[in-house]
């Protein structure tokens, strides 16, 4: 999963880059509220954590501007000031959830965790199983009957987004966007070669799914007859 870090302050930005990647999500960080804003347009978050205060444009703005543009992304927002007007304003501007700083880490994880939950695709219990293939999240491993077999953490985030979205379409550029992040120079070859692995992966495990090509769009995770 994919988390923005909207945030200004370099050394917390940082320790919550690595707090985050070291508890298995990808994260991306911007130091201000209009570079902020544009990342988040992307749509590749999974959650947001943004900061009140930002240079730039504050934090209320961006989110205002988020859900007015019909971003869903669930916000997290972080503020040093613990007025309950604050608090209400972001709420009632469309935010997740509100941590006052300094927080406890585990706090934080526990809300990135549940605000994720509330992902209707992620709130299914079987949103990570599909035709007997289980991805184990906890140790990175792919599973099949009485099979299993380690992913390299870009064949990991990969196969999330398969089963995640099973049986539709996913384009090149979207996977890419979602695993790479925007500013990646990253090409569709970097995309095909690790969609290799992981279809060497599944015939080791003698998967009944597969990665089907759709020509000149992407791929799409399905059963097999």
């Amino acid at each position: 999963m994919r988390v923005l870090v909207i945030e200004d302050e370099l050394r917390l930005a940082a320790t919550l880059q690595d707090l985050l990647e070291l508890n298995g999500y990808t994260a991306d960080v911007r130091h201000d509220g209009e570079s902020g804003l544009d990342e988040a347009l992307t749509g590749i978050y999974d959650v947001i954590l943004l900061d009140v205060m930002l240079p730039k444009l504050d934090g209320f703005s961006v989110l205002r501007r988020l859900r007015d543009g019909g971003n869903a992304t669930p916000v997290l927002m972080l503020t040093a000031r613990s007025e309950v007007t604050d608090r209400v304003e972001g709420l009632d501007r469309g935010a997740d959830y509100y941590l006052t700083k300094p927080f406890d880490p585990k706090e934080l994880l526990a809300c990135v965790r549940a605000l994720t939950r509330r992902q209707p695709e992620l709130r299914n219990p079987d949103a990570l199983e599909f035709g007997g293939v289980r991805l184990d999240k906890s140790r990175f491993t792919l599973i099949c009957g009485e099979r299993s077999v380690r992913l390299s953490r870009k064949e990991f985030d990969i196969m999330e987004q398969l089963l995640l979205n099973r049986n539709l379409v996913l384009t090149k550029e979207s996977l890419l966007l979602k695993i790479w992040g925007y500013e990646s120079e990253a090409e569709d070859n970097n995309v095909e070669v690790y969609i290799s692995f992981l279809r060497k992966k599944l015939a080791h495990l003698h998967a009944k799914v597969r990665i089907r090509t759709i020509r000149m769009v992407g791929y799409c995770l399905e059963e097999e007859n």
